[in-house]
């Protein structure tokens, strides 16, 4: 059982910095991408009936849902202190919440609600969607908006489909939708026809709100989002594989999981026939401070999720032979994309590959007292930056002037 001083002996023995393992979720009706740095031998260690594994999930208090065979802690993020066994985030947060998050957003908040992962597809995700609160809620869950960022680093191969269906044309109509549900067992049902795809683009990202069909395309995905796992497949078909009418009702209470009508009801209409759908939900990177001030420092740093309160992140540059220090106002999960070097004394190495089960160098979650006092950073690299993605939590004061939602 976990106490509170065990966590507080790993916050002060890290100053105030958590190294965490490694999380890694399978998915049965996808293809691994192969980009996640996993060894290819270790692709399908939950075995080859749970899928192979295409997530790697950061800073987690959330489970998986991946049905009756997900093991008890799947998705969740162990922490690895520097003394005696390790131990969940989750467990720490709900015992000592106060020390990692602070008094104020455990008050407000209740814990750490996000999410965060890499995905990682040979070809596109079923056309779907996540419920909204009023829906999830009917089933204990939360509901689910997500953002998307493309990190450079992991994508020099684009893989088979580097674009994403999101929402429907403008003009389509729900009977429209309807006919495609009805058509669920003849094989494709079709919904793609009334689909518009986007190119996605390495270093720009998306922010897709509950209600809103999506079908994410192959390119390697940074993905804040609430911490949720809900959603509901509106394809029947991708890449030839059957999705099962469950993937459709897996979060929908019994006596609706044929009625077409309500699961269509779970759509954000006028969010997903938006015919300014672009303009309003693509998001290119804002700079924190103004670019020449950033490069004085030895350093750059952008804003590449924003305009909502339920999660930020940014993308910190640390240039090559630079130390500097970055504050922040709020507790942060980080993960690195490339280089190495010391993160507030813990060394980090971003790693070329990965055995399964095996400890990296490349993942953290930082206090809140840590980042408001202030990390040091070393690259001590001649050649290479350090670059590292940073995930926040809802209500980071620091993101409230990009809010978009108010």
């Amino acid at each position: 059982m976990l106490d509170r001083a065990k966590v507080q002996d790993a916050v002060h023995a890290g100053a105030g910095i958590l190294k965490l393992e490694p999380s890694w979720v399978p998915r049965s009706f996808m293809i691994p991408g192969r980009r996640l740095k996993l060894h290819p031998d270790d692709l399908y260690a939950f075995g080859a009936q749970r899928g192979g594994i295409n997530e790697r999930w950061f800073s987690s208090t959330t489970k998986a849902s991946n049905g009756p065979l997900t093991s008890d802690d799947e998705g969740l993020s162990y922490v690895h202190p520097a003394s005696g066994p390790r131990f969940l985030l989750k467990e720490a947060v709900e015992v000592a919440g106060d020390l990692l998050l602070g008094s104020d957003v455990m008050e407000r908040e209740g814990g750490w609600n996000l999410l965060c992962k890499f995905f990682d597809n040979m070809g596109p995700i079923p056309h779907h969607m996540h419920q909204s609160d009023a829906f999830a809620n009917l089933v204990g869950h939360k509901g689910k908006p997500e953002a998307y960022y493309f990190p450079p680093q992991y994508n020099q191969l684009f893989n088979n489909f580097p674009h994403t269906y999101m929402g429907l044309e403008p003009g389509t109509t729900k009977e429209d939708i309807r006919r495609c549900l009805e058509k669920w067992d003849q094989g494709d049902n079709g919904i793609l026809f009334h689909a518009r795809a986007y190119r996605l683009e390495p270093g720009s990202g998306w922010q897709i709100d509950p209600g809103i069909l999506h079908a994410p395309g192959s390119l390697v995905t940074y993905e804040p989002q609430v911490n949720s796992d809900v959603f509901a497949m509106f394809q029947s078909e991708v890449e030839g594989r059957i999705v099962d009418w469950s993937l459709l009702t897996k979060d929908v209470l019994p006596q609706y999981t044929h009625d077409l009508d309500y699961l269509i009801s779970m759509l954000d209409w006028e969010a997903n026939v938006n015919p300014e759908f672009a303009a309003t939900n693509k998001r290119h990177p804002v700079p924190v401070f103004p670019l020449d001030e950033m490069k004085e420092l030895g350093f750059k740093e952008m804003w590449i999720t924003y305009g909502g309160g339920y999660y930020s992140a940014k993308e910190l540059t640390v240039f090559p032979g630079q130390t500097v220090t970055i504050t922040d106002a709020a507790a942060y999960g980080l993960i690195l994309t490339q280089g190495y070097g010391t993160f507030g004394g813990t060394q980090v190495c971003t790693p070329s590959m990965i055995r399964f089960g095996e400890l990296t160098e490349d993942e953290l979650f930082v206090s809140a007292a840590a980042a408001q006092q202030g990390v040091q950073i070393v690259n001590p690299s001649q050649t290479d930056p350090l670059v590292i993605l940073k995930h926040f939590g809802p209500g980071n004061p620091d993101a409230e002037k990009l809010r978009k939602d108010k």
